[in-house]
């Protein structure tokens, strides 16, 4: 007990002895010891909450020890350009976290979005950016469309099979029909929504992605590992699972039937293909490159249950995407994707979804010694971009708290985004499935809307700054409307 006191006692004066700021780095709280200053973190349901306010004391860009890690986090448009566009070279690395690491076969390089930025990196997302990324007037958009509208038309089958007289769990269906979306589109490949495995691999896919969206203690204390180590153990079942479904049901067919004298019929056509011919580039990191984008199904299932969740608490925003729809189709037909320039209000109220759920971009880690507004920050420094208050800051905003999704509406009607509405980041390691996200939600919003009042059935669970919802989320009650489709 003595030598426990005395330890305590030491650290507590090395503690007090330590300056308060390293000198010419950003200013922030002082951290305690051990655990840095992840107490500050549970005042509020969301930790961009917690950095808005310390903000107000420390300035725009302040200093945060969170655990072992250092940390800066920049709250304003001007500096967050500095980090992510002018000095995005500078900033090109992710946070070393071990959860990251169990999801991508024990290295989170292998996972485009949660990679330390490289030239390999560079080649992969170069593959990926014809299928990800189509232009309006390209083929590759016109099949984006079909395979959504296809789809749309087995999830409405779908979802008249059920009792819609009693509240529904509308989520999977939504995920299932998300992800025959990016199947069919990057794979030429769909599942029956009652096949054991694939409902398995969707709900798996969910369950990551709001992994991926919440924090833990170990991320930034890792000496706590052993304490995790169940849950450690189930992030790497939950990837196994999903890598041996895509390898037993998508990639073994690709390879037999593979013609290297022929285009690619697809995206897993192209990564084969490329695997050939670029000796850069290994088995590792082509699974785990379809399995990253076959993954982002799960963002837009989830993000059509938040937009779905902030319509039903405004039903004047339901009635006036109905009309909008009701007026572009007659009645007589499913929106489709080249209806979207003609549906502005829809597309706008996705947009504000965005807004308000405002979903934390990805933290940046400084791969060099470097500066942010003139303040020293150190190779290895983790870089929290405050898109929060982007989002939802008084100075960015009139009326911040308030859904309105003619916010994104100018006086003619037309779609408009002000610059520092960056939902899917911005600079080279921007979202480069964001149109596909926008795509995709659009089709399964629209149709969803046209055939159904939808309406709350109880308590709508919902975390602030996060576009997931568990998965098993909140139900709601579908009633079909009298159309002619």
């Amino acid at each position: 007990m003595l030598v426990l006191v005395t330890l305590c006692v030491l650290v507590l004066l090395w503690w007090m002895s330590r300056p308060k700021n390293n000198p010419g780095c950003a200013p922030g709280p002082r951290p305690w010891p051990i655990i840095g200053s992840l107490h500050l973190l549970d005042k509020y349901k969301t930790p961009f909450q917690v950095f808005t306010e310390l903000s107000k004391l420390y300035g725009d860009v302040f200093s945060i020890d969170l655990g072992t890690s250092r940390c800066v986090v920049v709250n304003n448009f001007k500096l967050i350009k500095e980090v992510l566009i002018a000095k995005g070279a500078d900033f090109g690395g992710r946070p070393d976290f071990i959860r990251f690491h169990k999801l991508f076969g024990g290295d989170r390089n292998n996972s485009l979005a949660l990679c330390d930025w490289s030239s390999l990196q560079r080649t992969r997302r170069s593959i990926a950016r014809t299928y990800c990324s189509p232009r309006f007037t390209s083929l590759q958009y016109d099949h984006v469309n079909d395979v959504g509208t296809k789809e749309i038309a087995v999830f409405l089958r779908e979802l008249r099979k059920l009792d819609l007289s009693k509240p529904c769990d509308l989520k999977p269906l939504v995920l299932a029909a998300c992800a025959n979306m990016f199947t069919q589109y990057m794979c030429s490949t769909s599942f029956d929504y009652n096949d054991r495995d694939f409902k398995t691999v969707v709900r798996t896919f969910d369950e990551i992605f709001w992994e991926i969206n919440q924090g833990y203690a170990v991320d930034f204390l890792p000496w706590l590992l052993p304490v995790y180590s169940r849950h450690m153990k189930k992030l790497s079942d939950w990837a196994s699972g999903i890598r041996q479904f895509i390898l037993a049901r998508i990639i073994d067919e690709h390879r037999a039937t593979l013609d290297h004298g022929s285009p690619p019929r697809d995206f897993t056509d192209a990564l084969l293909l490329h695997l050939e011919e670029d000796p850069n580039m290994n088995w590792q990191h082509i699974i785990f490159e379809l399995e990253d984008f076959l993954g982002g199904h799960s963002a837009i299932g989830n993000l059509v249950m938040v937009t779905l969740a902030a319509i039903v608490q405004h039903p004047e925003v339901a009635k006036r995407i109905q009309a909008e729809v009701d007026t572009v189709t007659g009645g007589k037909r499913r929106p489709n994707l080249f209806d979207k320039a003609a549906m502005p209000y829809t597309e706008a109220t996705i947009w504000e979804t965005l807004r308000t759920a405002s979903s934390p971009i990805v933290p940046h880690v400084a791969t060099v010694d470097t500066e942010i507004d003139g303040f020293l920050v150190d190779k290895g420094t983790v870089v929290f971009v405050n898109n929060y208050e982007l989002n939802l800051g008084q100075d960015y905003w009139n009326d911040p708290l308030s859904f309105k999704p003619e916010r994104f509406l100018s006086s003619s009607g037309k779609v408009v985004k002000p610059a520092h509405f960056i939902p899917f980041s911005t600079g080279k390691r921007t979202c480069i499935g964001q149109r596909l996200v926008q795509c995709y939600t659009f089709i399964i919003l629209a149709n969803l809307i046209q055939h159904f009042d939808i309406k709350r059935a109880g308590n709508l669970k919902l975390q602030p700054g996060c576009v997931a919802v568990p998965p098993d989320c909140f139900q709601l009650m579908l009633t079909p409307r009298r159309t002619t489709d």
